[in-house]
């Protein structure tokens, strides 16, 4: 398990077990007094729509630590139909009970963002095939790396995956040390040179200050596609626009991404592919069985 190159599995495990643990708490009630301990069972999950599957490995993740056995029947990142069984377990009926819920609410909020993602690309890279497409810090609390690994599996960009990423200065940074210039100066007299300086801009007066004064990024924050397009020469009449990356971000839904595409940015970030998606609608269905 990766993100970013970065091996994660350790971190996987304790926070499942933590999911885990949230829903089952003392015990399964209603299997305990219902389904006798030794009663074996197979399950499928079935993606009930077209969809980019995500969460694969955290749901085997899921199943191990109930333990049971499951077998991917699909890669992570794969686009499916709908009816598509994508996963088979085996085990005691009750473990794969108490595993349901939480591996069937990691699988469909993660395909959501997969698939929203891989749509939105799809609909963007026609217009501009470099641009990126990445995620925000929008995210569900104790739930960020797999929003994060969703939106990577469906071929955006993680942006930030926490504060100590990267140095994004923003509009309540500059309203409290005085202007943009210093902010980034103080950022780069302070901060380790590896790390790169992003700040956020809402005029292209403001980009045009932050790019003279040396910032990597400049993230032109809730402009329309024309004042983008707009900043975006200015800063090459100032000779200003090859020294830096651009990202838009704010505002940007599915119905006007493709203006945004076409404003001369690098990159941009949507909140929404993590803070408002739609889950996709899985399904586990289980049958008796006589062994395990």
């Amino acid at each position: 398990m990766t993100i970013l190159g970065i091996s994660t599995q350790g971190y996987v495990y304790r926070k499942i077990a933590e999911f885990l643990e949230e829903d089952i708490r003392f015990g399964d009630i209603t299997t305990d007094a219902i389904i006798e301990p030794e009663t074996n069972a197979e399950a499928n999950i079935i993606c009930r729509e077209e969809a980019v599957v995500s969460g694969i490995e955290e749901s085997i993740v899921v199943f191990t630590l109930t333990g049971c056995s499951a077998k991917a029947l699909v890669e992570e990142g794969e686009q499916v139909e709908k009816g598509k069984i994508i996963l088979n377990i085996t085990g005691r009926a009750s473990s794969i009970l108490k595993g349901e819920r939480t591996a069937l609410n990691i699988l469909g909020r993660m395909s959501g963002i997969a698939t929203e993602t891989r749509r939105i690309l799809i609909e963007t890279t026609k217009v501009n095939p470099v641009i990126k497409i990445a995620a925000t810090r929008k995210t569900i609390p104790g739930f960020r790396f797999f929003d994060k690994k969703a939106v990577q599996t469906g071929g955006g960009d993680t942006h930030r995956l926490g504060l100590d990423d990267e140095i994004l200065i923003k509009d309540n940074h500059i309203e409290l040390i005085g202007s943009i210039t210093k902010a980034i100066e103080k950022a780069r007299k302070n901060a380790s040179f590896t790390k790169k300086i992003e700040v956020e801009v809402s005029s292209t007066k403001n980009a045009i200050e932050a790019a003279k004064a040396g910032v990597d990024i400049i993230m032109l924050d809730n402009m329309s596609p024309k004042e983008i397009s707009n900043t975006v020469n200015e800063l090459k009449h100032n000779n200003l626009r090859n020294k830096i990356i651009l990202e838009a971000s704010g505002g940007i839904k599915m119905d006007n991404i493709v203006n945004y595409s076409k404003s001369g940015v690098d990159v941009i970030s949507l909140g929404y592919i993590t803070n408002s998606v739609k889950s996709i609608d899985f399904s586990l269905d289980i049958k008796l069985s006589e062994s395990i």
